[in-house]
């Protein structure tokens, strides 16, 4: 096998790696050698010892079942109801979607349990040891907008809620910019609620996720059972026919919204490590996601759908927020424990998927300094300044404008990491290097300048002839219009090409490792 080199220079007295490899594969420093230390490890960062590498299929499953179970999931099929499929295209386009981000997910975990590193370690062999803070920075605010546009969904539920008991007083408030200034007070209660938990640590977090996926499920289920009752049985839930048929406006739509619903996951393709790095064996993290993701989104979506599609019956028109949906019923108990279950499931994800992981990748930014805690908070605080309102506004610019982004530029990403760890190093990283400076990860002062040029030029090419409404008005470059709608995949595909083609070229006059 022709290897490529995996370093600008090594100084020869570099010391040996004090890695061992156990005879399932999975690696671990040695026991008897010194854990990595210095400017670039902390405790939250260092690798999970074997003996804490824990979980089970089941244990993957019941996490994708507990962040797919969520309002911003239920909006995804919702969503593509409202711009005018019916129930079979929402359900196939995510379904398909879904297979296809599952591969990456598994391609990028099978370093978690095999080395037990978080997402920003691991992007320190392809990105350099400091320029690994691109793309957690990247990842990390993009998890800050999610943050956001969850933090509004559960505020809207507060809001709803509230007005069902205290009456016009509440609902009907005063308004500021746009929205009644009880609907920002909700805002603010529910990112308050947020913080307090994630600073009781996570533990409690542990805890929480245990009983809310099930209670959200039993809710779904619940609001569809309380919708096809209304339309007179499931029916007219299933004979809503699409407005888009299955000819040529299908297709134009089929493509983004494609893209869009792989977005909606391509963050969890990146830092899926989080999780996987506490695996048990390959086995428990490829047959966990593999039975939990696919299997529950379909579901979810399908629950979704038929809501929706109930919806149109009963109101005319198609309700894509289930907050606004719940909010019609005039029975004061339905309406309790629909909210109540949208609260739960977005706390639920929302703690979970986009605070967790950005705490890392701000850690990785300044290890000394930054901990897990204050990585947190500091996602917080951002997924307030991203305007998530505007976000979520609407399904047309929640789909095709933040997704397809999302999508784009973390699908770049991906290319990478991929390119980097399977078809260069053919799963092979040394556990010591991650952490030193002078290694084989520090390529030009700890920056591979290589997988920032295949990452903005990825980038660029997914993302540059998008439609940024409603963020800004325009295309940014209009001749790339046409690549647009395929962004997740314009960006894998070059920036894994761009990559190992600039490392081949890196190689030619260097020895094979």
């Amino acid at each position: 096998m022709i290897g490529l080199p995996m370093t600008e220079t090594v100084p020869p007295d570099s010391p040996p790696t004090a890695q061992v490899t156990l005879p399932d594969g999975r690696v671990e420093i040695a026991p008897d050698a010194p854990a990595p230390s210095g400017p670039y490890a902390n405790e939250d960062l260092l690798p999970v010892p074997v003996e804490k590498r824990t979980w089970t299929t089941y244990n993957f499953s019941a996490l994708w079942v507990g962040m797919a179970h969520n309002t911003a999931s239920w909006t995804l099929a919702s969503g593509l109801i409202a711009v005018g499929m019916d129930w079979k295209q929402a359900v196939l386009t995510i379904a398909l979607a879904n297979l296809i981000v599952l591969v990456p997910m598994l391609l990028t975990g099978h370093a978690g349990p095999k080395y037990g590193i978080p997402f920003p370690v691991f992007a320190r062999a392809s990105f350099g040891i400091r320029g690994a803070n691109l793309p957690a920075v990247v990842r990390a605010l993009v998890a800050c907008g999610w943050f956001g546009i969850q933090t509004w969904i559960g505020g809207e539920a507060i809001y709803f809620l509230a007005g069902k008991l205290f009456g016009d007083s509440w609902a009907n408030a005063s308004k500021v910019g746009g929205y009644a200034w009880t609907m920002w007070l909700s805002f603010a209660i529910f990112w308050v609620l947020q913080v307090a938990i994630i600073y009781r640590g996570m533990e409690t977090i542990r805890r929480f996720e245990n009983w809310a996926a099930p209670f959200v499920l039993v809710g779904a289920g619940v609001m569809l059972w309380w919708m096809s009752s209304k339309a007179g049985g499931f029916g007219p839930l299933l004979d809503q026919p699409s407005k888009l048929g299955w000819g040529p406006d299908f297709w134009k739509l089929f493509a983004p919204s494609l893209m869009g619903m792989i977005g909606f996951w391509s963050t969890l393709s990146l830092n899926i490590p989080d999780f996987t790095r506490y695996g048990r064996s390959q086995k428990a993290q490829t047959w966990g996601q593999a039975l939990g993701l696919p299997t529950t989104m379909t579901l979810f979506a399908f629950l979704s759908v038929m809501v929706t599609s109930g919806s149109q019956v009963v109101y005319g028109e198609a309700v894509w927020d289930p907050v606004q949906l719940a909010a019609k019923t005039d029975n004061v108990f339905g309406i309790i424990f629909a909210l109540v279950t949208v609260l739960v499931a977005t706390l639920s994800v929302n703690i979970a998927a986009n605070l967790v992981s950005p705490a890392f990748d701000f850690s990785n930014i300044a290890p000394r300094k930054i901990s897990f805690r204050t990585g947190a908070l500091a996602t917080c605080v951002l997924g307030v300044l991203i305007f998530p309102w505007k976000l979520y506004s609407d399904p047309q610019g929640y789909i095709f404008t933040w997704l397809g982004l999302v999508g784009g530029l973390l699908g770049t990403v991906a290319g990478i990491l991929i390119a980097d760890y399977w078809i260069l190093r053919r799963g092979s990283l040394d556990l010591a290097d991650l952490y030193r400076a002078g290694g084989r990860y520090w390529y030009d002062g700890g920056w591979n300048w290589r997988a920032v040029v295949a990452f903005v030029v990825g980038g660029v090419l997914a993302v540059g002839g998008a439609d940024f409404h409603p963020l800004i008005d325009g295309r940014p470059i209009p001749a790339l219009q046409s690549l647009a709608d395929y962004g997740w995949a314009v960006g894998l595909g070059t920036s894994t090409v761009l990559y190992v083609v600039l490392m081949a070229l890196r190689g030619r006059d260097k020895a094979a490792v």
